[in-house]
């Protein structure tokens, strides 16, 4: 499909903020020291855990109420607020260390990742929708994971000279300030909605108006409670759709679960502790190639697609079982792929989408994925202290292979 002239502009301003947007959310310096600041306030390992538990469980709470609400009044003002409850944590953790601030913040945290979750994906394709560019999605989330990445990387990079230049109170305040800058460019994503209001003239029984173009979501929003049941209502009645929502979690919860302990894996690898960042960034650098692969990776076929989940399987265990620095050449190809194939599972669910509850139905799948990486962080801590890191994540990327075996049964 080809974007008229006129709509260039449009889409490149939609992009433009999307790539800003993400790459401010990730560009958070406390990032790589918050676990060094409550292990210096004197929190028990015990107690880290336990915020990690109450991180996840805020996103697990709040993810479909926030899908809902972004359906039902404004996309966009979630992406404002999301990174301003972050930026209130933070400011939290800094000025108050203490368990209850850091446990405060956390909450605040999960529930601005909450908010993000599904407004933004719903947002983006359907402004696409209305400009007529959707075969743009992937290539713009691609690239949007891309600058996730990005963000990252360079919170890494620059925290440790702020850190040494003003402590955590300059890594919090630098923290804050990019939280502040994410909310003030989510103010410029394009939204066009109207206010819910009685049924169009002409509208299909679906409530898709005769002249909305194909990916445009009816213009009628649903309020609240109309949005829960459609999301939940197009999850149950349409097939293709719930699987969408159940590949979305397979591909998604296990290799982003296991990112968090590739530290680990490395320093298990024989490498220097000064060296285990230079294998970080590798996978890094592997995942940034895999957003960037996603207008490409949009050609496979059913079968490419559970090849490319068989590869990054296989590629994963290599590097693992290696137990060598050079592993994470493997590494970084398989996180490359599992990138790509998160990609295509969100592309492949906004497709299949019809009703207008689109971020309700998003937002199920990140639910969905937040539920099982859960699960793989309680698995994987057993499994890794009973035969070591390198063994754990061996057989935590098993389960790919029955993904990829049901793939070509054709019933995803």
């Amino acid at each position: 499909m080809l974007v008229a002239p006129a709509r260039v502009p449009a889409t490149r301003r939609l992009a433009a903020t999307l790539y800003g947007y993400a790459f401010l959310t990730d560009l958070v310096l406390l990032y790589p020291l918050y676990v060094l600041l409550f292990a210096d306030t004197g929190l028990s390992v015990g107690q880290i855990s336990s915020l990690f538990v109450l991180w996840a469980a805020a996103g697990i709470v709040l993810e479909v109420p926030s899908g809902v609400w972004a359906d039902a009044v404004s996309r966009r003002l979630l992406l404002c607020l999301a990174p301003l409850l972050a930026a209130g944590g933070f400011t939290l953790w800094v000025l108050v260390p203490s368990y209850p601030a850091f446990a405060v913040g956390f909450l605040l945290w999960g529930a601005g990742g909450a908010l993000r979750s599904g407004a933004l994906e719903a947002l983006v394709f359907t402004e696409l929708g209305r400009l007529g560019a959707v075969d743009r999605y992937a290539r713009l989330i691609g690239r949007t994971r891309t600058a996730e990445v990005l963000g990252a990387v360079g919170s890494g990079v620059l925290a440790g000279p702020v850190f040494a230049l003003g402590g955590y109170l300059a890594v919090g305040a630098a923290s804050v300030a990019t939280c502040l800058l994410a909310a003030a460019v989510a103010a410029r994503f394009p939204e066009h909605r109207r206010p819910p209001s009685a049924p169009l003239p002409g509208a299909a029984p679906d409530g898709r108006g005769a002249g909305d173009e194909p990916g445009e979501e009816p213009e009628d929003e649903p309020g609240w409670l109309d949005s829960l049941r459609l999301g939940l209502r197009e999850v149950r009645a349409d097939r293709r759709v719930r699987a969408a929502v159940l590949l979305v979690a397979a591909v998604t919860a296990i290799w982003g679960g296991l990112d968090e302990y590739t530290g680990l894996l490395a320093a298990d690898s024989g490498m220097a502790e000064a060296g285990v960042p230079l294998l970080l960034l590798l996978v890094w650098a592997g995942m940034t190639v895999g957003g960037l692969l996603a207008p490409l990776g949009e050609r496979l076929s059913h079968r490419g697609y559970a090849g490319l989940l068989v590869f990054a399987a296989g590629a994963t265990a290599a590097g693992a079982l290696l137990r060598h620095p050079a592993g994470f050449l493997l590494l970084a190809a398989a996180f490359a792929a599992f990138q790509l194939a998160t990609v295509l599972a969100d592309v492949r669910l906004q497709a299949r989408i019809a009703g207008p509850a689109r971020a309700t139905v998003t937002s199920l799948a990140g639910m969905a994925t937040d539920l099982t990486v859960v699960a793989l962080y309680g698995g994987y801590g057993l499994l890794a202290g009973a035969v070591g890191n390198p063994a754990a994540f061996a057989f935590a990327v098993l389960p790919y292979l029955l993904v990829a075996l049901w793939l070509l049964t054709g019933r995803a």
